[in-house]
């Protein structure tokens, strides 16, 4: 009896992996809107290798329309990272004064650091503040202009890295609310034509990125196709439909984020996890 129970036990575990790591996120995966991006990277990387911060946003743009655009949308460009720049942001987050245009550090794609990198102040210092970086890619572009592939994340404290011992800012989990505020703001700015999502690092419960901070995500990455010339939109962009599987996902996922996925509830989950 205690073998049947476990032959059945093995098929159920079997049947359980194969749906939740191999069928679902065949029905999950989409790029209808921008076919080129099936192939495109989904992570950045650190200088030493270690996967960085997932890509969850693209611009579809020249580069003087997306400065123009992210400077519309009140997000301001990133110094060099330099002694001064560094010294800058030191003295920012000491004695609690803005620095609107401090440095962020380097990730790298296609082996080079960000192309551009903006960021929004959140609070009287440079140690929260949302921030994006992007890789300019001629190849994924639409329509005769370059698309931005990029990391929206937003960062909370200045610590420690888990990996390196280096000092470093330590990032919000929800990367989707980072990714989202900066849509947000480009359509308030009138600077959006359209939007459209396509399937980026897929979803991730328990992701950590080159600094060991944890995020969770939706899995989901959103293009935002800028006005030529930056014509200011009158009206709200044409946002492009998910298929049918990935709205369900993204319900599930809601409702996972909602419930499962508060810090102490899932801090509780985890401790239960290790001791069995």
């Amino acid at each position: 009896m205690l073998r049947k129970l476990l032959r059945i036990l093995g098929v159920l575990l079997i049947i359980y992996l194969a749906t939740a790591y191999f069928v679902l996120p065949l029905f999950w995966k989409h790029y209808e809107h921008h076919p080129q991006m099936e192939n495109a990277p989904k992570r950045a990387r650190t200088s030493a290798g270690i996967p960085g911060d997932p890509l969850n946003v693209a611009l579809v743009g020249t580069e003087a329309e997306v400065i123009r655009a992210l400077l519309a949308a009140k997000w301001y460009p990133a110094d060099p990272i330099t002694l001064k720049s560094s010294l800058a942001i030191a003295a920012s987050v000491l004695l609690h004064r803005p620095d609107p245009e401090a440095p962020v550090s380097n990730l790298y794609l296609w082996g080079r650091k960000q192309d551009l990198a903006f960021e929004r102040p959140a609070g009287e210092s440079a140690k929260r503040r949302h921030h994006v970086r992007l890789w300019k890619s001629e190849q994924l572009g639409m329509d005769g202009r370059p698309l931005w592939i990029g990391s929206a994340t937003f960062d909370k404290s200045v610590g420690v890295s888990r990996y390196t011992g280096q000092i470093t800012h330590h990032i919000s989990a929800d990367i989707d609310s980072e990714r989202d505020t900066l849509i947000q703001d480009l359509k308030s700015a009138g600077q959006l034509v359209e939007i459209y999502q396509v399937t980026g690092i897929g979803p991730t419960i328990d992701g950590r990125n080159g600094e060991g901070d944890w995020y969770f995500t939706d899995g989901e990455l959103t293009v935002g196709v800028i006005a030529k010339e930056n014509a200011v939109q009158t009206k709200a962009p044409e946002t492009l439909v998910n298929p049918a599987a990935v709205r369900m996902k993204n319900k599930a996922w809601s409702l996972i984020k909602n419930i499962l996925l508060q810090p102490a509830v899932f801090r509780e989950a985890r401790k239960i996890a290790e001791k069995l």
